[in-house]
């Protein structure tokens, strides 16, 4: 009898066991507005928002308007890579309209009414940016987002520039790069740090040609690319050349926004015009 109710009850924990639900992955949704010649970039975790740069001066209500439409109440964390107007003009908007949680930014202000708008922006928010001068890490849902910060205060070359914080993320089995418009002198420190390969990278600064970026590319071999750039200010020709001869898919922002998820070792990348992701890396 002993025997026949141990086993009933090993059976039972085995069903127990077995019916329960497994953990579920982490999945990352984003969106690379098509912002002209400007970084815009929403990504939205099962619970959370970060929005990372806002556009030039009235983009910014494109982006309220989006996260309003997709159900985005609030910002867990807005981060500002640099303070070009293409990064910051539409930022004051966003922070009039939209909670925002936490600010990051960069340690390179800049004298320009956008710089200033934002500011202004700030404290009617009730807000103090953080600026980041070491590396900052933060979780939501299961999705990891490092901030890597300038090495120094105020470099000779295009300092705004290479002040850009450099973002990565952790999805899973996958990862974004996300460096701002970091030029030669930010991205070759950055590299020295040996940061490993990543699925997709955002191309810095808009794609225009840098020394750099053939050894950002060896090192980071990215399956995708995107870049933000605009018909009026296209990215360079020897970039796109570049990305073709790395094997990495392309797309540009000109051509309509871009969209991704991510799922674990699935990762999907498509415009939003098309209707359809297009299925590059999945699980093997």
């Amino acid at each position: 009898m002993k025997r026949l109710l141990s086993a009933i009850l090993c059976l039972l924990a085995a069903l127990l066991l077995g019916g329960a639900a497994a953990p579920q992955e982490p999945t990352l949704d984003g969106i690379f507005f098509d912002a002209g010649k400007a970084d815009a970039i929403l990504l939205t975790t099962a619970h959370g928002a970060v929005l990372i740069d806002c556009g030039e001066k009235g983009f910014g209500k494109e982006i309220v308007s989006y996260c309003t439409g997709h159900g985005v109440e609030k910002l867990d964390c807005l981060i500002v890579t640099h303070f070009d107007k293409d990064h910051v003009g539409g930022a004051a908007r966003v922070l009039r309209e939209l909670p925002v949680d936490r600010v990051l930014q960069s340690n390179f202000p800049k004298d320009s009414i956008e710089y200033a708008h934002y500011l202004k922006a700030l404290r009617r928010a009730g807000l103090e940016a953080v600026t980041v001068r070491e590396t900052l890490s933060f979780t939501l849902d299961g999705v990891r987002f490092t901030v890597d910060p300038p090495r120094l205060e105020r470099y000779a070359d295009s300092p705004s520039n290479n002040a850009s914080l450099i973002i990565t993320v952790s999805c899973g089995d996958r990862r974004l790069l996300l460096p701002g418009d970091a030029e030669t002198a930010r991205l070759t420190e950055w590299l020295a740090d040996e940061p490993g390969s990543f699925d997709l990278v955002k191309m810095p600064h808009h794609g225009n040609w840098d020394r750099a970026l053939p050894t950002l590319l060896a090192e980071t071999r990215p399956a995708f690319a995107v870049i933000t750039s605009s018909e009026k200010e296209p990215e360079s020709a020897k970039t796109l050349a570049l990305l073709q001869d790395a094997g990495a898919a392309v797309f540009l922002t000109r051509e309509a926004p871009v969209l991704l998820r991510c799922e674990g070792a699935d990762l999907r990348v498509w415009y939003a015009e098309s209707g359809s992701p297009n299925f590059f890396l999945k699980r093997s």
